[in-house]
């Protein structure tokens, strides 16, 4: 008996060790609260819904990648609550180009179509799939990682979940190329030229 009570002492040890450390790792600070209030300091039940999705029910299918945000930034009543959505719309052969998510893993979710994904590993290791509609994937928190619409014909439609409000997305391409990174630190870098450089900068560049 006494043999038995002290399994169950570490079992229940053993799980409130893992809930502190998931704590611990939560990508946005704890509240003490139900919510945090809007500046103006009032709410109701509007401050708590959010209709930027509902542009996805009826609407035409986009010409190219699109990805609708439901963070901190778009959906306020989110701040404090480690939650956030985004939807992503991909086109037949369009793709999400690598980036990682700094404060969170990614949950993506395949309604619709396959996708290509994969993340790569703090050892270089690549980790790659196809998705069919239904399928659930995830990406670790920090991670570079892509998914990839490889279908000729038909479009594909998933929703992401994110432990934080502010997951955040560094965008490898847009980084590398876009943020005045000096070319000849980029061409060492890659081992090329810095004519190729200024390619990927221009291919990257604003259209006018």
């Amino acid at each position: 008996m006494a043999s038995r009570t002290s399994t169950l002492k570490f079992f229940s040890l053993l799980i409130s060790s893992f809930a502190i450390v998931q704590m611990a790792m939560a990508g946005d600070p704890d509240i003490i609260s139900d919510f945090l209030l809007p500046a103006n300091g009032t709410v109701d039940a509007n401050f708590f819904t959010y209709t930027g999705f509902r542009v996805l029910v009826g609407g035409s299918p986009p010409t190219a990648f699109k990805v609708l945000k439901a963070t901190l930034a778009e959906f306020p009543a989110l701040d404090g609550q480690s939650v956030s959505y985004a939807v992503l719309e991909f086109p037949s052969g369009t793709t999400n180009p690598p980036h990682t998510h700094p404060r969170s893993a990614e949950l993506l979710f395949l309604i619709d179509g396959t996708l290509e994904v994969g993340f790569i590993d703090t050892k270089n290791n690549l980790f790659t799939q196809t998705l069919q509609a239904g399928d659930l994937f995830v990406f670790p928190k920090g991670l570079v990682h892509f998914q990839y619409n490889a279908d000729a014909q038909n479009p594909a439609l998933a929703v992401s979940a994110f432990g934080s409000a502010n997951a955040g997305t560094v965008s490898l391409p847009n980084t590398l190329f876009t943020t005045g990174i000096d070319d000849n630190v980029l061409a060492i870098s890659f081992k090329t030229d810095v004519a190729t450089i200024q390619k990927l900068k221009a291919g990257l560049a604003p259209k006018p």
